[in-house]
């Protein structure tokens, strides 16, 4: 059976959960510039940088919603909406800091295990991004190029294991965009259907810049399309910076603005008339807001014009959405209300396991609530053949 004949829906963002494996080799190497898996007794598994330890981090962040089935009473869930977080001093997520991979349910460290957890779900497959967000700014560009090999590596075997199951993404160095095209022709040999990159390029660079003319054109012959994941960054950028001091919750619900300059680059800036087959994926901004920005994007294109004639002339940024973006979203009913504007085939859903923001693993009732109002047909192709066709499943 393909994907296509299982009428279960298919998650468009999901995430692995690096194993140790991924790190190999990489402190011998590079010594403490490396990351490495570091067992505590009593505290757990921790993916950790010896010269960068604040970015070390317990495994278990990157997995807590594989807890939720442990707890006697069900986490609180709102209509059409996700379980709640529960909280940190629960022991079932205790259990998965203290007791690191070990303590974890098979199917997050096992790609031959994962389905059993999509089929609590109800999910017939997903598209893995990585767990291990850093992965992407690590500033010595030697070891980045090698840890992302180790990780596409990795995450190949892992889409073997699963049997057609996952749909990993592989990892490019856009710091170097040579090394980003050379690890780009290795993956395609491997038989990758999809890409994801920083949300955000280099610092001092931007993705129209005519160096990465030679990535982008890769990807577009190969029909490979182009993911950025929120919080994957290659850098934070000054104004993020800047904020940092801003209420945490002014962050979470502002974090579109992660993608917004990208998006600029990519289709006011001249890498989509260069490249009009090429496919982008904003994976977990959501897409409620989508159709305003994109509003208010044609705007300001006009009057840039307006004032500059000498400017790239504006044409329908609507048009070129509909032609080359997708958008993930979870329990986003916003966006399903705005569906007609922004086009109904630009909406992947995906259930963000095993993220605290999962509807796992009640991603089906979810589901049910969500598109009560909606056709059966219009459910079918976001949650299922819309990414079934944009990765050739």
């Amino acid at each position: 059976m393909t994907l296509l004949n299982d009428p279960r829906p298919i998650s468009a963002d999901s995430h692995a959960l690096e194993g140790p494996e991924v790190f190999e080799g990489l402190p011998e190497r590079f010594g403490d510039e490396a990351p490495r898996v570091v067992h505590t007794e009593g505290k757990g598994d921790f993916i950790t940088i010896p010269n960068n330890p604040k970015r070390s981090r317990n495994v278990a962040v990157m997995a807590l919603a594989g807890t939720r089935l442990d707890y006697e009473t069900p986490l609180p869930r709102e209509h059409a909406s996700k379980p709640g977080a529960g909280s940190l001093e629960d022991p079932e997520i205790q259990a998965y800091f203290t007791g690191g991979y070990a303590a974890m349910r098979p199917g997050l460290t096992d790609g031959a295990r994962r389905p059993d957890d999509q089929d609590i779900d109800g999910v017939s497959a997903e598209v893995l991004y990585p767990g291990w967000f850093p992965m992407f700014g690590l500033p010595n560009l030697e070891l980045l190029v090698a840890l992302q090999q180790n990780y596409n590596n990795w995450m190949h075997n892992q889409q073997v294991a699963s049997k057609g199951r996952l749909v990993g993404l592989a990892a490019l160095p856009v710091q170097d965009p040579d090394a980003a095209v050379t690890e780009l022709e290795r993956v395609i040999k491997l038989g990758f259907k999809g890409l994801v990159l920083p949300s955000n390029a280099p610092r001092g660079r931007r993705y129209s810049d005519a160096d990465y003319d030679p990535m982008w054109a890769l990807a577009e012959e190969a029909g490979l399309p182009v993911a950025f994941h929120v919080a994957c960054m290659s850098h934070a950028p000054d104004w993020l910076k800047a904020g940092s001091d801003r209420d945490p919750i002014v962050q979470y619900a502002g974090s579109s603005a992660l993608i917004h300059d990208t998006m600029i680059e990519l289709m006011v800036r001249g890498v989509c008339a260069k490249h009009p087959n090429l496919k982008f994926v904003l994976a977990e901004f959501n897409a409620g807001w989508v159709a305003h920005w994109l509003d208010k994007v044609q705007q300001g294109w006009v009057r840039e014009y307006a004032r500059d004639p000498s400017s790239t002339p504006p044409v329908d940024v609507l048009e070129i959405w509909k032609r080359q973006f997708f958008a993930t979203i979870e329990d986003d009913t916003a966006a399903l209300r705005t569906r007609e504007m922004i086009g109904e085939e630009t909406l992947l859903w995906g259930s963000d396991y095993p993220h605290t923001d999962s509807t796992w693993p009640c991603s089906t009732q979810v589901l049910d609530e969500m598109f009560e109002s909606y056709s059966p047909e219009s459910r079918d192709r976001i949650t299922r053949t819309n990414v079934a066709n944009l990765y050739s499943l």
